[in-house]
């Protein structure tokens, strides 16, 4: 009887985690968001015409470094269906990181101000009004302040990216998942392209979405080789009758709504 019990309340159990998964667009298994901090040169250069072969989408977080030579390219990129996101005007951090604007001299207000003027700066870029966020070196505070609920006060953003390791990473519960802090996959200098399938697999299995950070590709900082992305984009390519790759904005818009 007590056997019976256990494997009752097991099955319970095992229905309702099912239940929780959510049924992703076209029957997909899982989804994986590309997303790439800081308006680099080589995202340009190496990963766009990677991805545009492979006829996937991702998101840009973008910063006040995009200028003359590259503001039409990030332009024509919009037109295609990428996203651009806000990664602030100066991408202020803690004075320990290697960043030459540093956070502890801005309040709560104004880095909500710099993001705000960011999201202008954006709009005229690719004309639109809702926005996503990534925090500028996965930092939620400026000044010794958290200032998460101060972004959600004035409604500025959508959705916003921190950073996690690579199981926090697998995002499996949305009914309790905060869209101002969404957990993603920063990467490290010189992940392979086997570590990145290994993480996809590992989303693949979960049945849920994964959100990977990257930064330089095959050249800047935080670099992985061209050939570890285009690795990473041949197996999302080759598994695309499984995988969803939209951009944040548009994973998160699905997952919230299918969610409630």
């Amino acid at each position: 009887m007590k056997t019976l019990v256990i494997f009752f309340f097991l099955f319970i159990l095992q229905t309702g985690l099912q239940a929780q998964q959510l049924i992703w667009p076209n029957n997909k298994k899982a989804v994986i968001v590309l997303t790439y901090d800081d308006a680099l040169l080589s995202q340009l250069k190496v990963a766009v015409p990677q991805l545009e072969a492979a006829h996937l989408k991702a998101t840009f977080f973008l910063t006040g470094d995009i200028n003359g030579e590259t503001i039409g390219k990030w332009r024509a990129l919009g037109k295609k269906g990428f996203e651009m996101g806000n990664h602030t005007l100066f991408h202020p951090c803690l004075s320990t990181d290697d960043n030459p604007v540093h956070s502890e001299g801005y309040t709560p207000y104004s880095i909500i101000r710099e993001i705000e003027v960011m999201n202008h700066f954006l709009y005229a870029l690719d004309g639109k009004t809702l926005r996503t966020y990534a925090y500028p070196c996965t930092e939620t505070t400026v000044g010794g302040k958290d200032y998460v609920d101060t972004l959600r006060k004035y409604g500025l953003i959508k959705y916003a990216r921190v950073g996690g390791d690579v199981n926090e990473a697998v995002i499996k519960d949305f009914k309790h998942l905060d869209p101002l802090q969404i957990p993603s996959y920063g990467l490290e200098d010189n992940t392979t392209g086997d570590q990145l399938i290994g993480f996809v697999k590992k989303v693949q299995q979960s049945g849920g979405m994964g959100i990977i950070m990257l930064h330089g590709i095959g050249g800047d900082y935080i670099t992985i080789s061209a050939a570890a992305h285009q690795q990473l984009i041949t197996y999302l390519e080759n598994n695309r009758d499984q995988i969803w790759v939209p951009t944040f904005m548009q994973a998160m818009d699905y997952a919230f709504k299918a969610s409630k």
